[in-house]
């Protein structure tokens, strides 16, 4: 899990005139690029656990050169995103890249993702219990039940998703290797059936079992954690080589081990195939048995399939734990950006915005109470995530202030039309999810117009050389400091002599000093956490000691700039407070001796001291 950071200045005026408003505290990239593959694989390679199955189902023994195609797009998309990683080293997913180019498309963008993540609930929680061997005449309500329980868990915060999915990556992966290999000996093109019927019958059956795309929109909103390229800084990072070393092996494992698990399914005998056909929701299950079967015989044949089953449905299990606090989270955010009624940013003791963890948790079972076969849901998430992805490729092949290379924009925008057709296919095809998608647009939008009209936010046209006059950038240059000054950064959890200590430093070296309190905040899901308070002015404690610290400053002629910022780990937001502004001088203390001192003086100085930049002098006051 990684710490998001957010900074308020709000309501500092000095004396002398510097006026800081809204400086933004990035999130420390400390997320390396194994570290972001495997939460890329962990959402990304649950995919195949049904893609080969429902191929099977749809097309039989000629469903190979389709699954084929479907493993090459999934590579050309995997192949984009490297390039909007590199694009957006501070995130990247749809609603930024929508974003661009208006508000509206960007509501639109996340709304698509809101529909693509409860689908995602609900179909891996439905494959999970598949794997499990629950009976299907009460699979759909244990999927509820699952469902209700993974909400009940995030209410107290969950902290550690992200390292279970990550855990559960490898013998995923070891899994998916072993039945490869013992298929080997077996695999053959004499069982693949020629396709049936003309080119629109293809390019449909093609689009039923686009189901692999979704994870790469994770890996786009983690690029604000991940560490820089070599020669590259926070303050300009460049994640390009990251990024890439991240998606690359991911992509090549989905691809092509799905091709080959798509190829083992098709070399089994014909004399299979009515079984194959029950078995479409837990194929790879069934692929363990048969194979594990051949090489070893019936007793390690049906012990492989048990690990297989379980593995499978413990990574499936947590990708429905990630969905449901990813959807959380994104209606959090959008509360948070005004795009969501401000009740939707109301958070529990445990830091969990309530209302988005309802809303999280109950969609999925509203789906499933509506939809009572796995082909049908597997119509809904397509929808959903081909939009999403879409808007995405092209509003950033769109943005010409991107700094791309022309192949790079061509191939984007060629990614991006062949989606828009998959996206058309599947609106007149599936009937179903076209409702589905139309009901999550009017119900996000109508809750958006109502926030905007609660929070007195008015649209209006002006011409663009108006826009470029009020445009956030220009005021930024308006509040830019009259003249450089020394800079000391002093953090404090309370009214403690190092306050006092910083206060004299700062007179004496005529220094502006910037007063940094930190509020501990839970963790949603990778990347992303709940932000807390507003302002350091709807904190109390945090209001009492700022407000303080700003009067005394005051009367003994200090420029006083309170910083509040939310954050899970002290010391990289510290460190990266204090290379964002520049600081001379970063003073750490504590009030005496106790837990409080030890922490301080033990951890997280040792933290600071280890990352701090060599331009920037640490003083420990105690």
């Amino acid at each position: 899990m990684h710490p998001f950071f957010r900074v308020d200045l709000a309501g500092a005026l000095p004396e002398n005139g510097t006026a800081l408003d809204n400086i933004s505290i990035q999130r420390p990239r400390n997320l390396d690029w194994k570290r972001a593959g495997a939460l890329l694989y962990g959402d990304w390679g649950t995919s195949k656990a049904y893609v080969v199955g429902l191929a099977f189902a749809a097309m039989g023994f000629s469903s190979l050169p389709i699954i084929f195609a479907v493993c090459a797009l999934t590579l050309l998309v995997g192949l984009n995103y490297i390039v909007i990683c590199r694009c957006f080293p501070n995130g990247g997913g749809v609603y930024s890249a929508a974003g661009k180019h208006g508000k509206v498309l960007a509501v639109v963008a996340a709304l698509l993702l809101v529909a693509d993540l409860t689908v995602t609930a609900a179909l891996s929680g439905w494959a999970a219990l598949s794997y499990l061997g629950i009976p299907q005449d009460k699979i759909m309500v244990a999927t509820i039940g699952v469902i209700l329980l993974v909400g009940v868990l995030n209410w107290f915060g969950p902290r550690h998703s992200g390292s279970v999915a990550v855990a559960l990556a490898v013998p995923t992966a070891v899994v998916v290797v072993l039945i490869i290999v013992f298929s080997i000996p077996h695999l053959t093109f004499q069982n693949v059936e020629p396709l049936q019927g003309g080119a629109t019958q293809i390019w449909v059956s093609f689009v039923a079992v686009i189901l692999a795309l979704s994870g790469v929109e994770a890996i786009a909103n983690l690029t604000g954690v991940m560490k820089p390229d070599k020669n590259s800084f926070s303050t300009e990072p460049r994640i390009g080589r990251t990024a890439a070393k991240s998606i690359v092996p991911a992509a090549i494992e989905v691809s092509i081990g799905t091709a080959l698990l798509g190829w083992a399914m098709v070399s089994l005998p014909k004399s299979l195939g009515p079984e194959m056909a029950e078995r479409k929701e837990d194929m790879l299950r069934f692929l363990a048995e048969q194979y594990g079967t051949m090489a070893f015989g019936p007793g390690f044949g049906h012990f492989f399939g048990i690990a297989t089953g379980i593995i499978f449905a413990l990574l499936l299990l947590s990708a429905v734990n990630t969905a449901i606090a990813a959807l959380l989270g994104l209606l959090f955010m959008m509360a948070r950006e005004g795009d969501m009624p401000q009740g939707f940013a109301s958070l529990n003791k445990f830091g969990v915005p309530v209302v988005p963890l309802a809303i999280a948790a109950g969609m999925p079972c509203v789906i499933l109470l509506f939809t009572d076969n796995f082909e049908a849901l597997a119509g809904l998430y397509a929808i959903g995530v081909v939009g999403a992805i879409c808007l995405n490729l092209g509003s950033s092949a769109l943005n010409k202030d991107l700094q791309m290379k022309w192949f790079e924009r061509g191939l984007m925008g060629f990614t991006a039309a062949i989606l828009v057709a998959v996206e058309f296919t599947l609106a007149q095809t599936k009937h179903d999810a076209l409702f589905f998608v139309v009901c999550v647009l009017v119900g996000g939008l109508a809750l958006w117009a109502y926030s905007r009209r609660l929070t007195g936010v008015t649209t209006l046209t002006v011409s663009r050389e108006v826009a470029q006059i009020v445009k956030p950038e220009t005021i930024e240059k308006l509040r830019a400091p009259a003249a450089e000054t020394q800079k000391i950064l002093v953090s404090v959890r309370g009214l403690t002599p190092v306050l006092s200590f910083a206060l004299d430093e700062a007179e004496i070296r005529k220094a502006a000093l910037y007063v940094l309190y930190v509020r501990e905040i839970a963790v949603l899901y990778p990347g992303t956490t709940t932000n807390g308070p507003a302002s350091w002015k709807d904190d109390p404690e945090a209001s009492a000691i700022l407000n303080t610290a700003i009067q005394i400053g005051k009367s003994r002629g200090v420029a006083v700039i309170p910083l509040f910022a939310t954050a899970t780990e002290a010391a990289p937001l510290i460190v990266d407070t204090a290379a964002t502004i520049g600081a001379d001088f970063l003073i750490l203390g504590a009030s005496g001796r106790g837990s409080l001192a030890k922490v301080l003086r033990g951890n997280v100085a040792t933290q600071v001291a280890a990352s701090l930049p060599d331009n920037i002098q640490l003083i420990i006051h105690g």
